[in-house]
């Protein structure tokens, strides 16, 4: 019989303890992988659909035949799966700080692991996402046609301090210079909709929205929802 719960991996982190496990629903049997930092829970495989949404809303967004993609946060695998599932997708960087979560799916220990791995789309890079957005990119760049992020809980709840830059007018400028023109930047949160971070993204980026995302949530028997910002680059 599996345990309930069954560790995977665990490392110290600049940021705390990461930690990987699966556990079993009673009766069911279903595996449900989470992701803890410290004493916070992350992710979780029982609720997919904002990240996946994510995907589909920026990409929906987005112009052109061939599109080059980039996603701020490799987690559980969701949001760059879904990415790749458009066959308009002609590169996907996925950027994370945590060696481990790519080590993770290197080892193909996630359920769309050797999906995402497997893709020879698919790169995966160690990386501060936030300090690459600060960079300006290379003069000869191009700029890519989608940026999707999902690291923090939420533009006002940062897994670090010094993520909370990139949240204000002056860091969503320097990220716009990433992006080709009309270029989609894609934004997951766990709050809902903030007006007053909406100003902000509008004071850079065109035709913003604020999607609410609905969706089951079977630890409590109701409905749960996360926010997916969008915003184009302006030409």
């Amino acid at each position: 019989m599996i345990a309930r719960f069954e560790e995977l991996d665990w490392q110290q982190t600049p940021m705390g303890e990461l930690m990987l496990r699966r556990r079993t629903e009673p009766g069911t049997g279903t595996q449900i992988y989470e992701v803890k930092l410290g004493e916070e829970f992350l992710m979780s495989s029982l609720f997919t659909v904002a990240e996946e949404q994510m995907s589909i809303l920026g990409l929906a967004a987005a112009r052109g035949e061939t599109l080059d993609v980039v996603v701020g946060g490799l987690g559980l695998g969701y949001t760059a799966v879904t990415a790749l599932a458009d066959a308009r997708v002609s590169r996907l960087q996925v950027i994370d700080a945590l060696p481990a979560v790519i080590d993770w799916h290197q080892r193909k220990l996630l359920p769309v692991s050797s999906q995402l791995v497997e893709d020879p789309r698919t790169t995966l890079r160690h990386d501060d996402f936030f300090a690459v957005m600060r960079t300006p990119p290379a003069p000869d760049a191009l700029g890519h046609d989608v940026i999707l992020l999902d690291v923090d809980h939420s533009p006002r709840h940062t897994l670090d301090p010094s993520h909370a830059d990139l949240y204000t007018t002056q860091g969503l400028t320097a990220l716009a210079r990433h992006l080709a023109d009309h270029g989609v930047f894609t934004l997951w949160s766990d709050d809902p909709p903030d007006e007053e971070f909406m100003a902000t993204l509008s004071s850079v980026f065109d035709d913003c929205q604020a999607h609410v995302v609905d969706f089951a949530n079977h630890i409590t028997g109701g409905t749960s929802s996360n926010t997916v910002y969008v915003g184009i680059r302006r030409g």
